[in-house]
């Protein structure tokens, strides 16, 4: 296949890379300042539109659920930008009332459309209305919070710690309704949930990545993985299952070449 955005090559790294949840179209974006969309026909792929956001390198960009808006998160900034491709305007949030954080970086969408998670530093996780951009409510996990996943129905979200730890929240009450070790450890640093809730993996610093069964997460303070998978040698950044949670990707992104499909 040719290059998915060969017609505006970004000029920096790129940080987010995605396909609408319903049109044959692809987003990059990244430290260039810019977000850019293309129609994928395998054949042109032409560019549909860039926006550029001045002075803000972006972190982290990502479609809605229903594929109408783009939110997009800085490397150094206490705002954030919502792109709505409806209207065409782009819309910046500077502040979100009750947060208090130097930095919005990470964040994640739950699948139902309705919640926006943000992680803050000290372990604040900071829940906000998708519709509104309004916090609702903070949930705070002791240590340092380095990645989070909802569940398929967005019931719960699994927050993973810096310290290897992974607390399971009820959406509706905030409450902590459990909490796990990851088996080995030493710092979190990327978690999923499959698609059909069966498995959540667990991808630490070391480059190990358990992957373990929901029912066994939500018992157990010291679950044992089904699987360990130790194809990585440097820390694990990314894991993600694919639609029908038949196969799981680990990546690293500190080395190259180092995505394997499990």
């Amino acid at each position: 296949c040719l290059p998915a955005n060969q017609e505006r090559f970004a000029n920096g790294k790129l940080a987010t890379v995605q396909f609408h949840p319903s049109a044959q179209v692809v987003m990059t974006a990244g430290h260039d300042r810019s977000v850019s969309l293309f129609q994928v026909d395998g054949i042109r792929n032409p560019r549909i539109q860039s926006i550029y956001l001045e002075s803000f390198p972006i972190y982290k960009a990502c479609f809605s659920v229903d594929g109408e808006q783009v939110i997009a998160t800085g490397t150094h900034h206490k705002m954030f930008f919502v792109y709505d491709m409806m209207s065409g305007s782009i819309i910046p949030i500077q502040k979100v009332r009750g947060v208090e954080e130097r930095f919005l970086r990470s964040f994640e969408v739950s699948p139902d459309g309705s919640f926006m998670l943000l992680t803050g530093t000290s372990g604040y996780l900071h829940l906000l209305s998708m519709k509104t951009k309004e916090l609702i409510s903070a949930m705070k996990v002791n240590g340092r919070c380095t990645a989070s996943a909802f569940t398929p129905d967005s019931s719960k979200i699994y927050s993973y710690s810096k310290e290897g730890e992974v607390f399971i929240w009820d959406v509706r009450s905030r409450k902590c309704l459990h909490k796990f070790e990851d088996e080995g450890s030493l710092e979190g640093k990327c978690i999923a949930v499959s698609k059909n809730n069966q498995y959540v993996a667990c991808g630490s610093a070391s480059g190990v990545v358990n992957l373990y069964t929901t029912d066994v997460c939500l018992k157990e303070k010291r679950p044992k993985p089904v699987k360990a998978i130790m194809n990585l040698v440097t820390s694990a950044t990314c894991v993600t299952f694919n639609p029908t949670t038949e196969i799981l990707a680990v990546a690293s992104r500190e080395t190259d070449e180092a995505v394997k499909l499990v």
